[in-house]
């Protein structure tokens, strides 16, 4: 398995569709959850295993 190091900005795609991490935070457990906002605005939360980096 490959890590990924997403960052605010990067396109993703997520569980849901496409969009753009806008906020990262950490959790009380010590992982990692990363904002990402959908072409309609709403922002969801997702760890790095629901994501994957979209190509252009």
């Amino acid at each position: 398995m490959t890590r990924t190091a997403f960052k605010p900005g990067d396109d993703v795609f997520t569980t849901r569709s496409r969009g753009f991490i806008i906020d990262m935070r950490a959790t009380p457990s010590g992982k990692w959850v990363f904002g990402v906002e959908g072409a309609d605005g709403e922002v969801s939360y997702f760890t790095s295993a629901g994501l994957r980096l979209a190509e252009h």
